[in-house]
């Protein structure tokens, strides 16, 4: 198991990432492919910046990353891709909404990692994180295109499954996946909703 995290830990190093954190993102997208050159793509809680950097290296020079968090994040990248906005925002605030209406007119990606601050019980971690991913898709059905794509990281427990249904009336398809590169003690796992459709 060791062996298994030092190996992404080193890759991350080698790759030029901030975090090993990358891969859960990168297996996502080799499998699925959602994320497409020219797209704006949203990524909400990006500290310390490695989805951020791995999304705009994918949609390119056309395309742009808005990268928000409660944390400075800011890194200069050498290498031609898309331009990224960091942002320091809390994303449960009306100010980030805001900002977002006033800058762009939407997004074909949503991505999510964020977790809460764990504390060491199952159940409170499970409901902050639910109250989080809630968020996610809150801002995914303001700001999406139609036919976009969420991908969004929540950790298992017993209401799960009703966030699940939450997500399944705003997509075509709606899929668990549970990433090689996610510690196998985890409870996270990542929610894929693709084809967004406006409900309302």
């Amino acid at each position: 198991m060791r062996k298994i995290q030092d190996y992404y830990f080193k890759k991350a190093k080698q790759d030029n990432y901030p975090a090993r954190s990358v891969y859960k993102l990168e297996e996502a997208q080799q499998k699925y492919r959602f994320l497409k050159p020219g797209q704006r793509v949203l990524d909400l809680g990006c500290h310390p910046g490695s989805w951020s950097l791995y999304a705009a290296g994918i949609v390119g020079e056309g395309g742009l990353v808005v990268a928000a968090d409660l944390q400075r994040t800011d890194i200069a990248v050498q290498k031609p891709h898309a331009e990224i906005h960091w942002l320091c925002y809390d994303v449960t605030s009306r100010e980030f909404v805001e900002h977002l209406r006033q800058h762009w007119p939407g997004f074909h990606v949503v991505l999510s990692d964020m977790a809460p601050r764990t504390t060491g019980s199952q159940y409170a971690d499970h409901q902050q994180s639910l109250r989080l991913a809630r968020r996610v898709l809150e801002l995914a059905a303001l700001f999406l295109h139609e036919n976009g794509t969420l991908y969004c990281k929540v950790f298992q427990g017993e209401d799960f499954p009703e966030f699940l249904k939450e997500c399944k009336p705003l997509f075509a398809t709606v899929k668990v996946v549970k990433p090689k590169s996610s510690r196998l003690e985890s409870r996270e796992v990542f929610v894929l909703g693709r084809g967004f459709r406006r409900t309302g």
